[in-house]
């Protein structure tokens, strides 16, 4: 049975993305670059919203092509034949391995975690992290934070309404300043 693994980039005062939308503040050196790779190759599929998938689909499928760091690379030939989930209620389809899932329902989800061994890591959105969150079907969350104060945007988690008892897995530090916490519910 999958597991749902909420893995995200937040900034050290918990957001997202930007205000105005930005999402050019996370720091990705070489050694967390490769530790994504090494985790995210052992994934069973990626899990994302449909701008999240977009702007993926936009950058990953060439990023191996001319003068880039071995650890891009690396992740472009993991990232194209990965299979993907894109939640969307504007798709109908998708390139890159990608299935389209209109809904983000109990019964969509349990369908995605019964057909696969493994992990399904969520890359986001907020919106797809929160709905995920609010079925409370999410196993495990890696959350990186970086070393920078955004001032307000996106929130990463949604008001539940109710506590949510999380076990400490692990914790890294990676240059320069980034801060990766792996969790579990209790």
């Amino acid at each position: 049975m999958g597991r749902i693994v909420v893995w995200m980039q937040q900034s050290l005062d918990g957001y997202v993305d930007a205000s105005d939308g930005a999402f050019d503040w996370p720091v990705v050196h070489a050694e967390l670059h490769q530790y994504f790779v090494d985790c995210n190759e052992k994934a069973s599929s990626f899990l994302y919203g449909r701008r999240v998938f977009e702007m993926m689909a936009a950058h990953w499928p060439t990023a191996d092509e001319g003068d880039v760091t071995a650890e891009a690379a690396a992740y472009a030939r993991l990232w194209r034949p990965k299979p993907k989930v894109v939640f969307s209620t504007t798709l109908t389809e998708a390139p890159w391995n990608a299935t389209v899932v209109p809904e983000i329902t109990t019964a969509s989800v349990a369908r995605l975690t019964s057909q696969t061994e493994g992990d399904l890591i969520v890359f986001g959105g907020a919106t797809v992290v929160g709905e995920l969150f609010g079925l409370d079907v999410v196993d495990e969350v890696d959350a990186f934070v970086h070393p920078v104060l955004l001032g307000g945007g996106v929130p990463l988690f949604p008001a539940l309404g109710e506590r949510r008892p999380m076990r400490l897995l692990e914790s890294s530090v990676f240059e320069p300043g980034v801060v990766h916490l792996r969790y579990e519910r209790a």
